[in-house]
């Protein structure tokens, strides 16, 4: 049997952040998914200068004054996944759907009738948003006629730092005979894995979780024709991604000397949990009764996030190998890494609603948000030097918009929108842009109403199956369906 190299600690708290991040993990938290309230996904969240809704103060904090009554609302949804994935010409499909309850909120309004002030309206409003579910399911398998996924332990073991967690990643390869020494280069390691093409690999991920944001809102009003609000948010997160990563080969076996590994399954839990803050400021001037425009800053949030991962390696049928090391196992400790920081980047937003005849109104939303500026951070600067770096060149400043319509009849509403969100990446083929459709309807019953959306939108990108060395993506289609049942009262 191989010698065993032990793990520096198994308790596992290091001093520097050792885990390999992605554009990609900054983006779970740098981009947003439209959310909210059933009237405000309806309308593809184009609520900028529209206000009136407890969802639509994200947008612009200035939009609580346009409720006339204390009020409140609760919203379900259901989403729905779908992600059709193409691996060197292999097509799979997943569908993963949940329920959650996604949105809360109160505003209480208070008039100025006495003539004193100018200043003759205040709104206070507090409101918990699930900005995004991270509940999804991927599937993906084929044949890669180029690559191993043994490349990602070479290279654990040739180019990263020595840290405890490199040593351990070098130290499961090395004792499920994927990687051994050079055979004349000192310090080098090469692939056990027989040269030839061919791998088949099959990946199979879970992730589950929720960013939310919890709002407090207030909002002034200038002679009922300028409104101004700011909001201060609390932001929580929660996501756990398992991952299971398989690959069977059979080419020629290595040289009697080498062993050669025919089946490799890689196992992958990480829990990401942290918190943050941020805070809106925006502004709504009512033209005259038709027509609003609305301006609004989203400043970066600021997270605090800890990461927590378990690995296990397996590889069976190795041949040229003592026969009790056929099939090889490696359990790995967990590894709870220190807390590092992470700043999204900023969002501004400009607005403009035309009010018809009280009947109808017809809204548009435009915003550019810069995701080059997204920074990670920690006690160590240089841990995250080279990735900041990457992220400045590869992200850009993207924009967003958005437009909605409603029409009133009597006591129903009736509501569509329209999306469009640009790619994050100067290059638009690892995620594509974003495209979305909405409708809905509701129904005013005096004191409260109900309100039911639906929601589509769909995106393409490509899926790394392991995070370095192996190049080669799935590329996904990503469908989403949402449906959200909103109940809301005055009181």
């Amino acid at each position: 049997m191989k010698k065993i190299f032990l793990v520096i600690a198994l308790n596992l708290s290091f001093f520097s952040i050792a885990q390999e991040m992605t554009t990609n993990d900054a983006l779970r938290y740098a981009v947003e998914n439209m959310n909210g309230t059933a009237r405000f996904r309806g309308m593809s969240g184009a609520f900028g200068a529209v206000g009136g809704d407890l969802s639509a103060i994200n947008i612009n904090p200035a939009g609580s004054l346009f409720f006339n009554n204390n009020f409140a609302s609760a919203s379900v949804s259901s989403f729905n996944s779908s992600n059709n994935a193409n691996y060197f010409g292999t097509k799979n499909k997943e569908n993963f759907s949940t329920l959650d309850l996604n949105q809360i909120g109160a505003v209480l309004v208070f008039n100025d009738t006495s003539g004193k002030s100018e200043w003759n309206k205040i709104s206070v409003a507090l409101n918990y948003d699930n900005t995004n579910n991270f509940d999804n399911r991927l599937f993906t398998s084929g044949i890669n006629p180029f690559n191993s996924i043994s490349n990602y332990f070479v290279d654990q073991a040739n180019f990263f730092a020595d840290t405890p967690f490199n040593d351990y990643q070098f130290d499961m390869a090395f004792e499920t005979y994927i990687i051994d020494p050079h055979p004349t280069t000192p310090n080098q390691y090469v692939s056990n894995v027989s040269p030839g093409g061919n791998y088949y690999h099959d990946y199979f991920a879970t992730s589950n979780g929720y960013n939310g944001k919890l709002t407090a809102n207030v909002a002034t009003s200038y002679k009922d024709k300028l409104f101004l609000g700011i909001n201060l948010n609390a932001h929580f997160t929660d996501y756990v991604l398992t991952s299971s990563l398989y690959e069977n080969n059979d080419n020629p076996e290595n040289p009697s000397t080498q062993p050669t590994v025919r089946n490799i399954v890689f196992d992958n839990q990480l829990s990401t949990y942290g918190s943050g803050f941020s805070f809106n400021l925006g502004a709504i001037y009512k033209v005259n009764e038709s027509l609003r425009l609305g301006a609004s800053y989203e400043s970066p949030t600021w997270y605090n996030l800890n990461d927590e991962l378990i690995q296990d390696l397996y590889t069976f049928g190795n041949v040229n190998v003592p026969v009790e090391d056929t099939n090889r196992t490696y359990y790995g400790p967990e590894f709870v890494f220190p807390t590092y920081r992470l700043r999204t980047p900023s969002k501004i937003t400009g607005s403009a609603a035309y009010i018809i005849n009280k009947k109808g109104l017809i809204s548009i939303d435009v915003a550019t948000k810069d995701y080059s500026n997204i920074e990670y951070k920690n006690t160590n600067q240089n841990n995250f030097r080279d990735l900041n770096s990457q992220m400045s060149t590869e992200l850009k400043n993207a924009y967003e918009i958005r437009i909605g319509g409603e029409y009133k009849i009597k006591q129903w509403s009736l509501r569509g929108g329209y999306r469009f969100e640009e790619s994050p990446y100067e290059t638009g083929d690892i995620i594509g842009d974003l495209t979305g459709y909405s409708g809905g309807v509701g129904y005013n019953f005096g004191e409260s109403k109900l309100d039911l959306s639906y929601a589509n939108s769909h995106r393409n990108y490509n899926q790394n199956l392991i995070s370095s060395g192996m190049t080669d993506t799935a590329r996904i289609k990503n469908v989403q369906n949402n449906v959200t049942l909103t109940y809301s009262i005055n009181f």
